[in-house]
């Protein structure tokens, strides 16, 4: 509930002029409820300024008075007119927020009324970009020279690999105001420098920030970030600004609601069956808090609800997350060891049955025999398993029966294939792919029997078939095959084909797999220059791939554009560059790249069924920089930005259609909130992980 026309995140940066430009909204008057057709479980209006009607702002309606969070948020028009529709019934604050605005005083309403809005201009730019995306701040950072980074193998584009998707952004949105600035508990430093280093050290996730920053990258990202606060304390803003939201993105309606607990770090939802969108509509949404927490949060949208189950383990020693030590002082939570989770869940998915399967830990890493060398498993023959980090585990919401499956590979992502089957695909294996026949493990509950497993071979050779290989360091034989070293991040079933891909992660420049179920061979493409630092990745239905790439590109593979040999002795990865296309992300460059975006998304996904109106096989990549999530719709990027609580962070996402014949009313975007930090975004330590639906409706004023 916001009580105050600026809010608390924001008490220290503004100026004095901008305090004293809040003010009361104006009254409803005659000529606004003309312009604006309201029903009864609506809120609009227009929103203006000293410079007359503002067009492309956002309109904030915020209650308290339901279970969860509750904000709805709409874009004006060209005459600066908005409608909030189907609101519950609740008391709500509405207010604005916009680029080259300060926050307006909010207006107590209910549904049903007109409630015309006053925005006031920012006094100054300061006080303007206190609202920018994180991405305007972040590309005021300066880069390494060559020869600083000169130990890695792909120079400058590698140490961009590690800082922006693989390493720092990819669990934290650098730019925001939380890490832009120093929060005072953390003490007293004689440099930025030594308070940045500092600063990595916090919390049970220090030993791995310090591993990257001062191990892998020798302690160069501190050189640039002390230098890049400096900056800013001493007053520099971004040197450009944002546009305001245009065309399809004044669209958009936003819900943000909040779920689990405040020291607790989300990092993906489902609430469908990628297959068939329609199942479980208008159903709870269930979450995967990775390392934080064995309670699971769901959230019921219909009655705004949000609770949680525990999660078991099989096994009593099973290791935790609570072991891993507090390297130093958290600046929010002190020594506390905020983390404590058994079964460490990535990822969920539901099934065509409305079953949740996760990827979980159900014991410790030691596999059981049936995996190993000895054992007459078909996949164990070929690739023997001793151990495996992570394994799969099923919840019925029906009866609340959570089911493990123990499995020889480790898993990380998942997907169904659209098979007899119901196949579940799983990344994180390492060097092998694994799958589980869970038509077979309904039938007979033999998870050993249900299970298997593949390594990565190339088809050097060429005869078509998978025969003896080299290992992945020996020299290329073109008289038998190949294993790669290197497995899937993500993993992608192709609908065109059956064949299964998935994106190579943490190493320069990044690569992606196919593998053929039938043959059980692999091919191997590396992503060419400009491209570079591959991440999360989706498949269209036409089995063209698309790609989150570190240097600020969403990357499209299409394999149907190859020209030479797919297999043989020189189809080792680089034998297709023309199959790739990079599009530029939105945002601005590094002054030294400002060709490239800074924009460092996490993960792309593909709506492959049209969930959210925006059009069947739309690639939409995670705005891990803008607050929101990026949509290349014909070839351009559309935006849906979250701009309060500023520091929304996605990860993973999904559509759903709940009602196919309810228009943009019966469809819809969900995305998790999935800093590991999530106190950093705007209300700070106590507010909650978040959960947004995004709509896009026909027009600003649609209902």
């Amino acid at each position: 509930m916001r009580a105050t026309c600026t809010p608390r995140l924001f008490l220290a940066v503004m100026t004095s002029a901008a305090l004293a430009a809040c003010g009361s909204a104006s009254a409803p008057n005659a000529s606004s409820a003309q312009q604006v057709q309201v029903d009864a479980d609506d809120i609009g209006g227009v929103v203006t300024s000293a410079n007359g009607p503002e067009a492309g702002v956002w309109v904030i309606a915020e209650t308290a008075d339901l279970p969860t969070r509750y904000a709805k948020i709409v874009v004006t028009d060209d005459e600066g007119r908005y409608l909030v529709p189907d609101l519950p019934p609740a008391t709500y604050k509405v207010w604005v927020r916009g680029y080259g605005l300060v926050d307006s005083a909010p207006v107590e309403s209910t549904p049903g009324k007109i409630v015309d809005l006053s925005a006031r201009v920012a006094p100054d730019a300061a006080a303007a970009a206190q609202v920018y995306p994180a991405a305007y701040w972040y590309a005021m950072m300066k880069l390494p020279q060559e020869g600083e980074v000169a130990y890695l193998r792909g120079g400058l584009n590698e140490y961009l690999m590690w800082v922006k998707n693989m390493g720092c952004i990819g669990c934290h949105q650098l730019g925001n105001l939380a890490t832009r600035t120093f929060p005072p508990s953390l003490g007293k430093f004689s440099s930025s420098h030594d308070a940045w280093v500092r600063r990595i050290q916090s919390g049970q996730a220090g030993a791995q920030m310090v591993g990257i920053a001062m191990g892998q990258l020798r302690g160069v990202p501190i050189k640039y970030l002390a230098e890049w606060t400096d900056r800013i304390a001493h007053g520099e803003l971004p040197a450009s600004k944002p546009q305001r939201p245009s065309g399809v993105e004044r669209n958009v309606v936003a819900i943000v609601y909040d779920w689990s607990s405040p020291k607790a770090y989300l990092h993906d939802l489902s609430g469908t069956d990628r297959r068939n969108p329609t199942v479980n509509a208008y159903g709870p949404l269930y979450g995967a808090p990775e390392l934080s927490t064995d309670e699971f949060p769901i959230l019921d949208p219909r009655t705004h609800t949000a609770t949680t189950f525990h999660a078991p383990v099989r096994d009593a020693n099973t290791p935790t997350t609570h072991d891993d030590p507090v390297t130093a002082r958290s600046p929010y939570w002190g020594d506390e060891r905020i983390w404590d989770s058994k079964a460490n869940a990535h990822n969920p998915m539901l099934d065509h049955l409305g079953r949740v399967w996760y990827t979980a830990r159900i014991r410790g890493p030691d596999n059981p025999d049936f995996c190993k060398a000895g054992s007459d498993h078909p996949s164990a023959k070929a690739f023997p398993l001793n151990r495996s980090g992570r394994h799969l585990a099923v919840y019925e919401p029906k009866t609340q029966k959570y089911t493990f499956v123990d499995t020889c590979f480790s898993t990380h992502h998942l997907q169904f294939a659209s098979d007899a089957n119901n196949t579940l695909w799983t990344s994180g294996g390492g060097q092998v792919v694994g799958w589980l026949d869970t038509r077979k493990f309904d039938e007979t509950g033999d998870a050993a029997a249900s299970q298997g497993w593949s390594p990565f071979v190339l088809d050097t050779n060429g005869n078509g078939r998978r025969d003896e290989w080299v290992e992945p360091d020996a020299p290329v034989d073109p008289k038998r095959d190949k294993r790669i070293a290197g497995g899937f991040y993500t993993v992608m079933p192709n609908p065109a084909d059956g064949s299964v891909w998935g994106s190579v992660a943490f190493q320069y420049p990044g690569a992606l797999i196919r593998f053929d179920p039938r043959t059980q061979l692999s091919e191997v493409y590396t992503v060419p220059l400009p491209g570079f630092g591959v991440r999360g990745a989706d498949i269209d239905r036409n089995g063209v791939v698309w790609v989150s790439l570190g240097s600020g590109h969403l990357g499209e593979f299409d394999r149907r554009k190859c020209k030479g040999p797919l297999n043989g002795p020189h189809a080792t990865g680089a034998h297709c560059p023309e199959g790739w296309t990079f599009h530029n992300l939105p945002g601005p460059g590094f002054a030294q790249l400002p060709q490239f975006s800074v924009e460092s998304s996490y993960y792309t996904w593909v709506d492959q069924h049209n969930t959210l109106g925006l059009g069947e096989n739309v690639p939409i990549a995670t705005g891990n920089l803008f607050d929101g999530v990026h949509a290349l719709v014909n070839g351009t990027f559309v935006t849906l930005r979250i701009p309060y609580p500023l520091g929304f962070y996605a990860k993973g996402f999904e559509g759903r259609i709940d009602d196919a014949n309810a228009g943009w009313k019966g469809r819809g975007l969900w995305v998790p909130s999935g800093d590991r930090t999530p106190w950093l975004k705007e209300g700070g330590q106590g507010t909650k992980p978040l959960v947004v639906h995004f709509q896009v409706r026909p027009d600003p004023l649609a209902k």
